[in-house]
């Protein structure tokens, strides 16, 4: 049995442990409120975007952009947001694994990886990848600057024809404690056009009332649109937004991100002071009953020295 001194030094130990990691618990639950209203405040712009793109479309004909570029597809980037920080339980792992998924088995001309974020790039360099892009320093608190460099330099790769395809990883913020790893096509761009097309057309096992409803709706909404007018035009206005939507969609993938990281770490930590709590408390046991044997030890051996002396 552990002497009593060895046993109260790791009680003390495990409750500086416990100390931090409620620390960090409560830090990460500060930062989480404010990451949270952020991720949440970033979605009607996202969505306006994506509504603008597509008035814009539908007035325009034979439009033609870079970012809308399609072909044979023979090298595909990956945009990897990752964490720079660890201590946040499964969130790293968990987007790693998404990322060798993807690119397991591929040989290495055939895509390319554009990393942020230093705990994937640890993971990737500890297994030989080589990084073709690599950021670091803003994934717990990405600004709306760090998106516009990032989408720039995506739009820059694709334009030069580097890649023929981009799509980030990142992890979808659902609640504190759920996330889920997402790929999403970046680039290129999906044509506004045929997605309006297809959000129009009524779902195949539909049937003839809910199809009806669905027209009467739309008919309705047009109605109560008022129309847009374009300055100077709707093609000068789409070549601008396109550029812009992806930057809404990286920033949105950071901000995203960021608040599933917060949320990892405050779930991590409050579980690592649960068990610290419970720790503490079968070390305090086993010093009580290492006391116990001591001070029963010592009353043997003064009731075994009196008895010699009788």
């Amino acid at each position: 049995m552990e002497s009593t001194r060895d046993i109260k030094g790791r009680i003390k130990s495990v409750t500086n442990i416990q100390q931090i990691t409620k620390a960090m618990k409560m830090v990460a639950a500060a930062r989480l409120r404010k990451a949270e209203e952020k991720a949440n405040g970033s979605l009607p712009y996202a969505e306006k975007i994506g509504e603008l793109l597509r008035r814009a479309s539908s007035v325009t004909t034979g439009f033609e952009s870079p970012l809308l570029r399609n072909g044979p597809v023979k090298k595909v980037g990956y945009l990897v947001i990752s964490a720079d920080k660890g201590l946040a339980g499964a969130y790293n792992s968990n987007v790693m694994k998404r990322t060798m998924q993807e690119i397991s088995g591929k040989d290495r001309s055939t895509y390319c990886i554009y990393m942020c974020g230093k705990q994937g790039r640890n993971y990737l360099k500890f297994r030989g990848y080589d990084l073709d892009s690599y950021h670091f320093g803003f994934s717990d608190k990405p600004s709306a600057q760090d998106s516009i460099e990032l989408a720039k330099e995506m739009i820059d790769y694709f334009t030069r024809e580097e890649v023929d395809e981009v799509y980030i990883i990142y992890t979808r913020f659902i609640t504190a404690l759920r996330q889920t790893v997402e790929v999403t096509k970046l680039l290129p761009i999906e044509d506004p056009t045929q997605k309006v097309e297809e959000e129009q057309k009524p779902a195949a096992e539909e049937d003839d009332f809910i199809a009806q409803f669905h027209r009467e709706t739309e008919e309705f909404m047009k109605i109560k649109e008022d129309p847009y007018i374009f300055m100077p035009d709707a093609k000068t206005v789409l070549s601008k937004l396109l550029p812009e939507y992806v930057q809404v969609q990286v920033y949105n993938a950071m901000l995203q991100s960021a608040a599933s990281e917060l949320g990892s770490r405050m779930a991590a930590m409050s579980a690592a002071t649960d068990n610290a709590t419970e720790r503490i408390a079968d070390l305090n046991l086993t010093y009580n009953k290492a006391r116990q044997a001591q001070v029963t030890n010592e009353i043997s051996e003064i009731v075994g020295g009196a008895a010699a002396l009788e």
